[in-house]
């Protein structure tokens, strides 16, 4: 297993969907993973500490797990098929693990809630993931991604006001 830590969260300019970019800790290749917008204010808000009135899905998700005597303890992406990829949350109870299946974005969601390691399993890191180009015009990384984290959060905004079930092919 490869760790890895959010690079970012990013809106793709061609199709306008969320990209989450997750790079290895000890090495340069990103994976890139396409998901709802949803997901993605849901990270964006855990990413700034933005604390909702009431739980949030993957608050609501990190307390049961805890009043149910577990933890998670790593969450994992673990394979591409058919073009959606898979993940699967790590908890331990009483010694023993339990892994339950979930999508990355809520695996990831939910990691950056509860402090929980994110792992990639190595083939598919090897097959699915790109090599990451640091822009050197990017002197202080961490301004540079709060800066398009905020207008992320904008974007997403945005969409969710504006949009309506007709704009999606059910």
């Amino acid at each position: 297993m490869v760790e890895v830590v959010l690079r970012a969260v990013r809106v793709d300019v061609g199709s306008s969907t969320p990209l989450l970019l997750l790079e290895e800790v000890n090495g340069s290749r990103v994976l890139p993973i396409f998901i709802g917008a949803p997901e993605a204010t849901a990270i964006a808000y855990a990413l700034q500490n933005i604390a909702a009135p009431r739980p949030m899905s993957h608050d609501l998700l990190g307390n049961v797990i805890t009043a149910l005597g577990a933890q998670v303890f790593a969450i994992e992406i673990t394979e591409l098929v058919d073009n959606t990829f898979h993940a699967s949350l790590r908890l331990l109870r009483d010694g023993e693990e339990i892994n339950v299946s979930a999508r990355p974005s809520d695996a990831v969601a939910l990691a950056l809630r509860v402090g929980a390691p994110m792992m990639v399993n190595d083939a598919l890191m090897d097959d699915a993931s790109r090599l990451l180009v640091v822009d050197e015009d990017d002197e202080d990384d961490e301004e540079f991604e709060a800066v398009n984290e905020d207008e992320l959060l904008a974007e997403l905004r945005d969409f969710l006001d504006t949009v309506n079930p007709e704009d999606f092919d059910l």
